[in-house]
This record gives structure tokens, C-alpha cells and sequence, in this order.
């Protein structure tokens, strides 16, 4: 895709092409990174499970935490990548920026883990 203020790249947007790209990332994130492969694995039986029982606002609120803890989950990978890239040895400040990134990845979990829990408990707990 064309970068609009550089000047470079291929020229024309393509909708498709983002989809792909999409796509491709989410592929890579779950066949290389067993975090995002188990969080969304679990996420999807929760999410059936909410989707057989017909509660709506319970399944929304699933699919908003999993995508937040996803992309979370990916945006970590990305930059602890980057910096191992940009910097092969130990570096202090690098190992700051990787822990603050998971520090990030540690909230979202803490989150989805709540909901999950609080949603299992409320679809298989005592009837009321």
C-alpha cells in the first residue's frame, strides 16, 4: 500500500489485501506463539458454550475481553521481537520496555481470566 506522506510503496489501497494481512498475523501468532493459541482455544469453548445458552450480552462481553487479551497477547510478541532484533544482547533499557509490554499483556489477563471465571460460574453455577 502507498505510505501517504512518504511517498512510497505500491500504489492503490486494497481492502482485500488488508484482510489477508489480517489474517496471515493471526495464523503466525497462533502457530508460533502457544499463548495466543491456548487464549483463544479456551476463549472459542467459553464463547460456544455462551452462544448455545443464548446470552447475548455474556457472549459480547467474551468476545471483547478475548479480542483485548489477543491483541494484547500480539502486540507483546511484536515488540519483544522488535527489540531482540534491534538489540541482540542484554540491554537494560530493552528489558524495561519488554517487561513494561508485559506488564500490559499481565492486565489484560487478569481481566479476561475474571470474566471467563465469572461467566463460567454464572452459566454452569447453582441455579437460582
Amino acid at each position: 500500500m502507498r505510505h501517504k506522506f512518504l511517498g512510497t510503496g505500491e500504489a492503490g489501497y486494497h481492502p482485500l489485501r488488508k484482510i489477508r494481512t489480517v489474517f496471515s498475523g493471526l495464523r503466525y501468532a497462533v502457530i508460533y506463539d502457544w499463548s495466543v493459541t491456548y487464549k483463544l482455544i479456551l476463549s472459542t469453548v467459553v464463547l460456544t458454550m455462551a452462544f448455545a445458552a443464548r446470552a447475548w450480552v455474556d457472549f459480547l462481553l467474551i468476545l471483547v475481553v478475548t479480542g483485548m487479551v489477543l491483541f494484547a497477547e500480539i502486540f507483546n510478541s511484536a515488540v519483544e521481537a522488535l527489540c531482540d532484533f534491534v538489540e541482540t544482547r542484554h540491554n537494560e533499557k530493552i528489558a524495561i520496555i519488554k517487561d513494561m509490554a508485559a506488564a500490559g499483556v499481565g492486565i489484560t489477563i487478569f481481566v479476561w481470566l475474571v470474566v471467563l471465571g465469572l461467566e463460567l460460574f454464572r452459566l454452569f453455577g447453582p441455579a437460582t
